[in-house]
């Protein structure tokens, strides 16, 4: 099985990975592996207590298939910089990192967004939040986006992330995953063949 690493942390945004996580967990070619910095519980934004599989030390590299970031304050008060190494492999390795709203403000002050399409809360605001984001004519006012290694997404599109997350991963047929879609953002209902 392949590792989905997703990174918690206390005041992570519960809803951004509400609906990948279920899709992904009863999938069988993938394993959710949730993770914090110490290992120790965490909670989310909406007050779960969420006990990781692992501390970021323990994360193997080498079993990552896709690192997911959910967003929440703490990107921006600067408490997850600890993950930056575990980023920084990632991408040279040149696995997927997903992130969602705040998530996608940290990345920009990194400097990963400056040469792939792209999308934020919002531009403005990832300029003003992110002084060393150099990749204005990359960024694309959508929901979500995919480019190269690198899936972003709005905080107010948990649905449109998990989308580019699955497809990227192939977890539906492109016609499932349209179905799937429907159903989840349009309340759509149509039989998806397993």
């Amino acid at each position: 099985m392949k590792n989905i690493a997703v990174f918690v942390f206390n005041g992570f945004s519960d809803w951004e990975i509400a609906y990948l996580c279920p899709e992904i967990n009863k999938n069988e070619k993938f394993e959710l592996q949730f993770f914090s910095l110490s290992g120790e519980d965490v909670y989310s934004m909406g007050g779960m207590k969420i006990r990781p599989n692992n501390s970021l030390q323990a994360i193997n590299l080498s079993d990552i298939e896709m690192l997911i970031l959910p967003g929440g304050t703490a990107w921006e008060k600067d408490e997850n910089n600890g993950i930056i190494p575990l980023i920084n492999s990632t991408f040279e390795n040149g696995k997927t990192i997903a992130a969602i709203c705040g998530a996608t403000i940290f990345l920009g002050q990194l400097g990963f967004l400056d040469n792939c399409k792209h999308t934020s809360i919002d531009y403005y605001y990832l300029k003003q939040s992110a002084p060393n984001y150099k990749g204005d004519s990359f960024y694309t006012n959508s929901l979500a986006v995919s480019d190269k290694n690198i899936i972003t997404a709005n905080g107010i599109a948990p649905i449109e992330f998990a989308r580019e997350i699955f497809s990227r991963l192939e977890l539906f047929t492109p016609v499932n995953l349209e179905k799937w879609f429907q159903l989840y953002k349009n309340g759509i209902w149509a039989e998806i063949a397993t």
